[in-house]
């Protein structure tokens, strides 16, 4: 590392600081949001300095040096002169002024441990060495990982222009990150990632993608994102199979990027955690390559409850598949160079490893954190002495390339421009509308979803035609006659494949053996390994792939083998998948779709694991789009649309798909075959598009008694009975809801107007269920006629026969709608 390194770097770090200390000078009056800190960990910007500014990175909430670092490797990789500039040129030596009208301290003035340790460090003489032997300063060690950009001119040599540099009007390139973070802490809608909807590490233009809560949650992210890396990188050499849409889209990285990812040593006991290093180790272990770096960065507490002593390195340690590497994350240099050879190893062998960075914890785990309460004086006097900003000016004098004074100078004018721009984004605007706030959460463009179904219709029938025959063997789908559910969505599975280049079928069981129903059967003959492959077993890592993919430029579709199964998983749905787009302003985006098999009547087959009918969680999910095909002739149709939204939008979609449906045949009578249906030829994709959000409509008899609004399996039970009280002369709409969410309002109201008596069957659970939006949306409407419920017990489905007494039945619909139509 050499002097100018080195100084660049303790910039980032006392930049870091001074931002920690801007946030809680803002929450002192009410115009700061957010105070958990970075203090303690700046050793990270030796590993911001080890990497490339295009690897990318999920960063722990302790990142701000490592921020710092990353956008000023941009700015000077970019050769943006302003960059480099002071926020307020040199400024006058006068104080800002504080909002009660006095004459305020800079941040830290009348508490720098730092700034005074520098000038202690000055008069100290040497100082410990690092437990991987004495930290140095040279002026021609090279970055251990070559490639790594280097933050300033390399040449610096730690003489007296080196001296000179640390002297306060020395260009601070720092002030775009610290303007970064700062308004992440004012909520200001001019945050360039989450634009004032929460303070996260993010920029598009950093590689740095955003994680809204770092206990480990986005690790499983972190491994899809390398697994995908990889894999587009081989595609890219091995060209893309059979296809008939464009070119696939390029991996917003380069070809040998790795992933970074850091975390807190509390979260290596996470379940997430857990499943992330399995994942990888196993990837690992059967050959195929994710080149991920994960940075435990250990303080040794998570908020008050502490690691055990050697329990975080015993942990990683043990990870199989997963190189070690550790480093004093006090000593600047040793990180750097171990940070550096853990980089390059990474870039070199495409595969996983852990930094294990040792770190403390300074000014408690946030603003409010009274750490008095759990940590002795003597504990926290302790981590006071390993002070990361106290060893690199130590460093940094004892090197001869500064004076003990002239950084003191330098901590104090950083101190002045981060107040300063405090000061001035306070001011800027803040979100002050609904709309504002929602606006990246799910955008809706359903004409481009429509146009886009439109332009893979006219590739499959037009210039893609002899390649789509070619793909199914010369007997496309619209040519074997009437399909089931399964068969269907088959189909449907396959025309996206050629028409999406980009996209993946991932799961457990889903490549050999087809699917456990089937499903997926022959598309991995079709398309080949990497694009249809099998998982592991956990829900976890099979979510986190797919969330992986997506941002790496793939369309994913996992699948979860049964609903229940999801539950082991949601908030890689919830926290991640769903509030990406939310905290970016849309600048990255995890489109998805997610087939799930489940709900019930699988004739009391395998119990409550096989026949899962809750869905409240999913409904819950602010964005998340719920399509549930009970026809065979709207299962192909829906999917393209889902496929379409996550391509156009970014959508996440979860596609659940009713399992006792999968192979039904008949409706009224067996041998009727009237619950089969032909697959639309690509011609018919356009008429035959199913929007977002859209029912569809039934009507037996004359259709103007009663309304029944349902889904899934409700729709056949709702069919059969409405036959029947046709027999008896009640006219009945039967309306198949297909969206789950957002659900279809507009016709919802039109339909239940249409007759002014309503029967929902909801085959979820009374409480939490479907059925309680339906009601929900005709009340808020203004509905004035008669409703009614047919739901669900609220109990786990049995076993056997005994699932018939939870589930709703036949004689249940006929019975409900005979008791509305007598009030």
């Amino acid at each position: 590392m050499t002097g100018t390194q080195a100084l660049d770097l303790f910039d980032a770090q006392v930049t870091s600081r001074q931002l920690d200390l801007a946030g809680r000078w803002l929450r002192s009056f009410d115009e700061g949001f957010y105070t958990i800190g970075s203090a303690g960990h700046e050793g990270n910007a030796a590993v911001a300095a080890a990497l490339r500014p295009t690897d990318p990175a999920l960063l722990h909430y302790r990142s701000g040096a490592f921020y710092c670092v990353r956008a000023g490797q941009a700015a000077v990789s970019a050769g943006a002169p302003a960059a480099a500039q002071p926020a307020d040129g040199t400024g006058d030596g006068g104080g800002p002024v504080d909002p009660s009208g006095a004459v305020a301290d800079p941040p830290g003035r009348e508490s720098a441990p730092a700034a005074a340790a520098a000038g202690s460090a000055a008069a100290a003489g040497a100082g410990p060495t690092g437990p991987a032997g004495p930290r140095t300063i040279t002026g021609d060690t090279a970055a251990p990982d070559t490639d790594a950009p280097d933050m300033a001119d390399p040449g610096g040599d730690g003489d007296a222009a080196g001296r000179e540099t640390a002297r306060p009007e020395r260009p601070w390139v720092y002030a775009g990150a610290a303007r970064d973070v700062l308004r992440g802490m004012v909520a200001s809608a001019e945050d360039p990632i989450a634009g004032g909807r929460h303070k996260v590490f993010g920029h598009p233009d950093l590689a740095v993608v955003p994680t809204t809560s770092t206990i480990a949650s986005h690790l499983p992210r972190a491994v899809g994102m390398g697994l995908a890396v990889e894999r587009l990188r081989r595609q890219e050499r091995a060209g893309g199979g059979v296809r008939i849409g464009g070119d696939a889209e390029q991996s917003p990285w380069p070809s040998d990027a790795i992933v970074v990812c850091s975390f807190g040593d509390a979260s290596v006991n996470h379940a997430s955690a857990t499943a992330a290093f399995n994942t990888a180790g196993w990837y690992d272990h059967t050959g195929l390559r994710i080149p991920v770096l994960f940075v435990c960065e250990d303080n040794g507490l998570g908020i008050s409850v502490r690691s055990p002593q050697g329990w975080v390195e015993a942990t990683l340690r043990a990870k199989p598949g997963i190189r070690y590497f550790s480093a004093d994350g006090g000593d600047l240099a040793q990180a750097y160079a171990v940070a550096g050879e853990a980089a390059a190893w990474v870039r070199r062998h495409r595969r996983p490893a852990v930094l294990h960075l040792r770190t403390v914890r300074l000014m408690g785990h946030a603003g409010a954190d009274a750490e008095t309460a759990y940590r002795s004086p003597a504990e926290v006097a302790a981590d006071l002495d390993r002070d990361p900003l106290v060893a690199t000016a130590r460093l940094l004098v004892e090197a001869g390339v500064a004076t003990g004074a002239e950084l003191l100078a330098r901590y104090d004018d950083i101190g002045w421009q981060v107040r300063r721009l405090a000061e001035e984004v306070i001011g800027e605007p803040k979100l002050v509308a609904a709309a504002e706030v929602v606006a990246p959460l799910a955008p809706r463009r359903p004409v481009r979803v429509s146009r886009a179904v439109a332009d893979a219709a006219a590739r499959a029938s037009g210039p893609g035609a002899a390649a789509r025959a070619e793909a199914f063997g010369g007997k496309p789908p619209e040519l074997t006659g009437p399909l089931t559910l399964a068969q269907s969505i088959n189909g449907a599975l396959a025309d996206g494949m050629l028409d999406h280049p980009q996209m993946a079928i991932f799961g457990e069981d889903v490549a050999a053996k087809g699917g456990v129903y089937g499903v997926t059967k022959g598309l991995r003959d079709r398309f080949g390994p990497a694009r249809v492959f099998d998982t592991l077993l956990d829900e976890t890592s099979v979510l986190g792939l797919g969330l992986g993919a997506g941002l790496a430029g793939m369309l994913p579709v996992p699948e979860i083998q049964y609903l229940a199964y999801l539950h082991n998983a949601e908030d890689q749905l919830r926290g991640e998948a769903a509030t990406m787009q939310f905290f970016s302003r849309g600048a990255f985006r995890n489109p998805m779709v997610v087939r799930v098999a489940g709900l019930a009547y699988q004739q009391g087959f395998g119990g409550h694991f096989h026949n899962d009918n809750s869905v409240a969680v999913l409904r819950d999910v602010p964005g998340l789009v719920i399509a549930v095909p009970a026809r065979p002739d709207d299962a192909a149709p829906m999917l393209r649309t889902c496929l379409a939204s996550a391509a156009v939008d970014g959508s996440v979609c979860v596609f659940l798909e009713p399992i006792a449906l999968y192979h039904t045949r008949d409706l009224y009578a067996e041998g009727d075959g009237e619950w089969l249906a032909n697959y639309p030829e690509p011609g018919a994709w356009v008429s035959g598009h199913v929007p977002i959000g859209r029912a569809r409509v039934y009507g037996v008899g004359s259709a103007e008694d009663l309304t029944i609004i349902t889904f899934g399996n409700g729709v056949r039970l709702s069919l059969r009975a409405a036959a029947t009280l046709a027999d008896e002369g009640i006219g009945t709409r039967v309306v198949d809801l297909r969206w789950l969410a957002p659900l279809p309002v507009a016709d919802i109201i039109r339909e239940a107007s249409a007759t002014g008596r309503v029967l929902v069957v909801d085959e979820t659970r009374r409480s939490g269920g479907v059925g309680e939006g339906v009601i929900a949306a005709l009340v808020d409407a203004g509905y004035v006629g008669a409703a009614r419920r047919v739901a669900g017990l609220d109990s786990f489905v049995p076993l056997g026969p005994a699932a018939r007494q939870v589930l709703v039945s036949e004689e249940a619909i006929t019975h409900g709608a005979r008791t509305l139509l007598a009030r």
